[in-house]
Order: C-alpha cells, then sequence, then structure tokens
C-alpha cells in the first residue's frame, strides 16, 4: 500500500528554492528550523541551495582568499544567532556568538585549518569567519525538518510557473523561491568604460571599483607608482595584498610598527574626496554603554509626509550626535566641563544659532567639542605648499587618531558611534515608507550620509593604521590629498589635489571603492531576465532637474515578497540582501544582545514562508480520516 494509501490527506512535499547560500540563507533557515514545529505541521519540505560558492560563506566569506584579509568587527560583535534581546515571535534559539564559538567548538576547527586563535577583542581574518558559518551551516542543517540539497552553480532564470533553471539545464520546480544574492556584480558606468578605454589605448592599467579580493592587481608593478582613490576599506585590503601578501613584513620594537619590503611592491599615492583614512575602530567598551532610541530624529518628528533632507532631516542628526557626544562627556567626564547638564541640555533642545557659542563656554577644550562638518572634513581650508610638509601632518593626524580611539576618556567617540546606529535604523525606515526623494535617497543618505557614517564608525581595526604609517615610513605609501582629481595625459595617469601644490604621475590607476548598487545594471542573468520581463521591479531614480540617478533597488512590501513591475505582489517569490528595499541587516553581522533588524525580520520571513508552505487540510479533518 502507498503513501498516499495509508495518509491520504497527506500533501506532496513543498519544495524551496533559495539562490544565494551566503549568511542571510543560513540566517533565514535557522529561523526556519526554530518556527517549524509549530507552524509546518508535519509536511515534508525540500530545500534546494543554489549558489557558485560554498554555502555558508557565500562570495565574501568564503574560504579561498587570502588569511591577511581581516573582517572589520572584533570578534565579539559578531553572531548568527538570536538571543534574549532579539523581539520576534519565533522561539529563541541561543547559539554561541564568533567569540564563544572560538573558545569553544571551533578551537578545534581553526587548529586544523591552520589558523590563530582570536581574542574576543581582536580583528580575526575573513578565514575564521569562514569556518564560523560553514560550522554554523552544519548545525541549521542538522536542524532542519527538511532534506537539503546543494548545487554549486549559478541560477540564470526563473519561470512563470516557478521554476528555478541552472547553468547546467536542470530545473527545480519550486513552491516558494528566495533571492538573497548579497552584492552584485554590475556592468560599468559610462564613465569606467571610458577610463578602461582611455587606459587600453594609453597601454595604461586602470582598475575599475570593484571587491578587492576578487581584483587582478597583477598590472601593478613592483616599484612604480600606482594612483589609488578611495580610502576606505577597499584600500586597506589593496594594501594588505601588496605589501604582505607579495612577501614583506613587519616587526615591532618598543610599541613602533617596521615593515620590511619583499622589493614586489609598487609605491601606493593615496588619495581621496577627504583626503584621509577612515577613523581607526574603537578599541575599548564601557559598561552600559549602548545604542538607545533615538531622542530627536524619531518617527514623531519626521510625520508622514516627503521630506527635505537638509531642511528636515539633516539638523535633527546634528543635534542627534551631539545629544549624544555631550551627555556622555558631561556624565563620565564631569572635570572637562563648566556647569551643569541640565543647562546644556536646554539649550541643546532649543539647537539657536548661539548653541556653538554655549558649547565653547562649556566645554574648554576643543577636542572635547563635537562639531560634525570638522569631523567629516578634517583638511577642509588647509593647504599645505609641499607635499612633505602634508605628509608631516598627515602622520601626526592618524597617530592622533590612533591614540584617541583606543582611549576611554573619550568615551564620547562610543556615544556618536552608538548614536550613528540608531539614526540609521530610523532613516532605513522614512526610506522604506517613500519619504525622501530619489535625489536625496541617492545624493543624501546613500552618498553624504552612508559616507560620513562608514568614516566615523567603519573604519580599519587599529592595527591597519599603524601598518600604513609603517609603510609610509618605508616610502610604500605616500600620501596624494583630498578632492584628488586624476586625468589621462599623454600615456600617464595624473593626480592633482587643491589642497597640496604639485602633482602626481603613474601609469596605474585604482579606483579603491565598491561600485554603487545599481540592480537595473546587474550583470547577474537571472536578476536581467526577471526584470526586463517585469516579474520584478526597481526604481530608475533621477533628480529633480531629470537628471538620471542610475538604478534603485528591488522593490518588495513589508513582508518582503517581490513586488512585479504592474505594482502586484508576488505571493512566494521572496527579496532579501542589500539590492532589495526594505531588506534590514544588510549592512553587516549583528552584535550578540543587540536585538539587531535582520534578525527580526528573518524570524518574520521564515514564519511566513512555513505558512505558506503548511498542509492546507485541517488537522481536525485529518484526525478524522
Amino acid at each position: 500500500m502507498s503513501v498516499a494509501e495509508l495518509h491520504p490527506w497527506k500533501e506532496p512535499p513543498a519544495t524551496i528554492v533559495f539562490v544565494g547560500g551566503g549568511p542571510r540563507t543560513v540566517g533565514l533557515l535557522e529561523r526556519f528550523a526554530a518556527s517549524a514545529p509549530d507552524l509546518l505541521d508535519g509536511r515534508d519540505v525540500e530545500i534546494h541551495v543554489v549558489d557558485p560558492y560554498p554555502v555558508g560563506g557565500g562570495r565574501i566569506w568564503r574560504r579561498e582568499q587570502s588569511r591577511l584579509l581581516w573582517m572589520n568587527s572584533m570578534t565579539s560583535d559578531v553572531t548568527i544567532f538570536t538571543d534574549e534581546s532579539v523581539d520576534c515571535d519565533g522561539p529563541i534559539v541561543p547559539g554561541p556568538d564568533l567569540a564563544t564559538w572560538v573558545a569553544g567548538e571551533g578551537a578545534v576547527i581553526l587548529e586544523k585549518a591552520g589558523l590563530e586563535q582570536p581574542g574576543p577583542m581582536d580583528f580575526p581574518p575573513r578565514l575564521v569567519q569562514a569556518e564560523y558559518l560553514a560550522w554554523v551551516w552544519e548545525r541549521v542543517v542538522r536542524d532542519l525538518p527538511a532534506t537539503v540539497t546543494t548545487h554549486r552553480e549559478r541560477a540564470v532564470e526563473l519561470t512563470a510557473d516557478q521554476r528555478v533553471v541552472l547553468e547546467s539545464g536542470r530545473e527545480i520546480a519550486a513552491d516558494a523561491v528566495i533571492l538573497a544574492l548579497g552584492y552584485l556584480d554590475r556592468l560599468p558606468t559610462a564613465s569606467e568604460s571610458a577610463w578602461a578605454a582611455q587606459a587600453a589605448d594609453a597601454g595604461l592599467t586602470y582598475i575599475p571599483p570593484g571587491y578587492t579580493a576578487d581584483v587582478d592587481l597583477d598590472g601593478l608593478w613592483p616599484k612604480s607608482p600606482v594612483i589609488v582613490r578611495g580610502f576606505g576599506q577597499a584600500f586597506i585590503d589593496l594594501m594588505v595584498l601588496l605589501t604582505e601578501g607579495r612577501g614583506g613584513w613587519y616587526d615591532e620594537c618598543e610599541g613602533l610598527l617596521t615593515y620590511h619590503p619583499s622589493g614586489d611592491e609598487p609605491i601606493l599615492y593615496v588619495g581621496s574626496r577627504r583626503g584621509v583614512p577612515y577613523h581607526a575602530k574603537l578599541g575599548y567598551t564601557v559598561a552600559g554603554t549602548k545604542p538607545v532610541p533615538t531622542r530627536y530624529l524619531t518617527a514623531e518628528a519626521l510625520g508622514d509626509g516627503l521630506l527635505d533632507f537638509d531642511r528636515d532631516v539633516a539638523p535633527l542628526i546634528d543635534k542627534e550626535l551631539a545629544y549624544a557626544h555631550y551627555k556622555q562627556l558631561f556624565t563620565a567626564h564631569p572635570e572637562r566641563v563648566v556647569g551643569s547638564w541640565t543647562e546644556f541640555e536646554n539649550a541643546l533642545d532649543e539647537w539657536t544659532p548661539g548653541f556653538e557659542a554655549v558649547a565653547a563656554s562649556a566645554v574648554p577644550d576643543p577636542a572635547d567639542r563635537f562639531v560634525r562638518s570638522e569631523i567629516d572634513r578634517p583638511l577642509a581650508g588647509r593647504s599645505f605648499e609641499d607635499r612633505a610638509g602634508f605628509e608631516r601632518f598627515m602622520t601626526g593626524l592618524i597617530e592622533g587618531d590612533l591614540v584617541r580611539r583606543a582611549d576611554p576618556a573619550y568615551s564620547a567617540d562610543l556615544a556618536v558611534f552608538n548614536a550613528l546606529l540608531s539614526i540609521y535604523s530610523v532613516l532605513s525606515r522614512a526610506i522604506t515608507e517613500g519619504q525622501l526623494s530619489d535625489e536625496d535617497r541617492v545624493r543624501k543618505v546613500e552618498t553624504e550620509w552612508h559616507g560620513f557614517f562608514s568614516f566615523v564608525a567603519s573604519g580599519p581595526p587599529p592595527r591597519r593604521l599603524e601598518e600604513l604609517l609603517a609603510l609610509h615610513r618605508a616610502g610604500i605609501v605616500r600620501f596624494a590629498g583630498p578632492d584628488l582629481d586624476v586625468a589621462i595625459d599623454n600615456d600617464h595617469f595624473v593626480a592633482k589635489s587643491p589642497g597640496v601644490d604639485g602633482e602626481i604621475q603613474a601609469r596605474a590607476f585604482v579606483e579603491a571603492r565598491l561600485p554603487r548598487p545599481d540592480v537595473l545594471a546587474t550583470t547577474d542573468p537571472l536578476l536581467r531576465g526577471l526584470l526586463d520581463s517585469g516579474a520584478l521591479a526597481a526604481d530608475e531614480l533621477f533628480a529633480a532637474d531629470g537628471t538620471s540617478l542610475g538604478g534603485g533597488q528591488l522593490k518588495a512590501d513589508s513582508q518582503c515578497r517581490a513586488i512585479r513591475a504592474d505594482g502586484s505582489t508576488h505571493e512566494a517569490l521572496f527579496l532579501l540582501g542589500p539590492s532589495v528595499s526594505g531588506s534590514a541587516g544588510s549592512s553587516g553581522f549583528s552584535r550578540p544582545h543587540f536585538n539587531g533588524p535582520g534578525f527580526r525580520q528573518n524570524d518574520a520571513v521564515a514564519r511566513d514562508l512555513l505558512k505558506l508552505l503548511a498542509p492546507t487540510v485541517r488537522k481536525e479533518e485529518r484526525h478524522a480520516s
């Protein structure tokens, strides 16, 4: 007798296809496993995960990358498991954060992989995170009430009747599809194409924006000058791969790093819009200091209408950051202020044009004051007649940043960091609810605001800036200046900065940054087909004067279900990741005990998915049969 005859009520297995096998898929499946006993009601499920890279780490966190590349977070600041802080409907299923795993079950795994065991305050190699995610994936699969099949290839098409077509030609009929594609490769912009063509004609090496770990650096020749535009994470990775990655090494004597070149390094002339590297990550913690709800930049203050960023939002951001900074200063370091916090708080609430004079009177040391414009552009208004003088100034600036970011006497910086996280969540909600114009969203939030956030809160580990200084002392890294302009003149790239006299010539130029996300320019064949057919929708963004701002993100509703070009919602196609509107937690891993928005969204999507797949026949009817 067949299973169908024994259980006439039993439905056939449900099939789910995940396109993308990185951390987002792992986290979503963990939440799926947690709620399945309550919602799946015994239905068999078959799960397929499609990704050309290994499931768990995906492309960014794969094992096959240089062990010299580090995470941008401390070991203790990363987890993929929910804890008691997470506010969600599904059950909490605790698991080890990265620091706990490293000290426990991960110790043997790391030893076998030839990786050192990082401490909780260390910035571990990305390969450590790759091992953690691989372990998490195996645990999640063990807990899933489903059969799991992985496919190490690309998905190239999703048909109207919900069949996922793979590169190999195999087709998988799905009851539900989740696109969790992570960061997407994109076509070059018109400017990048022009650069590439001109460089090729002149026999020059041009490297456009891209993920540094995947970039071919062979065209950057030993001892030859290279112009680098970009001073964030992409530059730090480039610096590491072109120095230690080419055989150089460091030693330390009395706290000072010395770099020993291998002779294979190029000479890097680095500049950017600001002209300075991102601030080092904070090297301390303060008990009880954590992100708190915003005071000024609130949903109530923003209302529900269309906002002008400069008029309605930016002043509230300035007040929010100033409040966080000065409250911590008055509370933790009262010996450095004059007057009472109550009086100062009243002045903050009023935020009149005379506030800077109030701050100067109450806070004698300029180093203790918060002026966002000065923090954002430390080289503004400065000019240098010779490069040697500029480089001495830069060295002092970076040394001062390292000292300050390691000193809890400046814990107001930590308060600002936490306020930035809270502000980001409010801005994300305003964007999701359509309160900002396309122009404000792209130019003010995604460019200016995100740039300031990254500069202050998402900089490199302190050790990396120490290495930067050592490389400068060794003559491997030179500082090119702010607002760096690059052009091709005959057979050279030429770089100039309005802040530093002179020019730099080189036969190689690297744009050290990630390309701006633009789903309309994606090279992914699956997404291109869905957009062309109208099965997916994405914004094409324009400024008020009609200037194109490029493509925006894929459109999804509040439940992360795909929105078609005709405005209808696809009930069984879910979208998650940095290229999707309203996708939470896409900027990085959640910290333990932080109630990360990515956890909350993963839980809600997992439960919606389970309800979609649950048997349609009521339990009472099954019992009767």
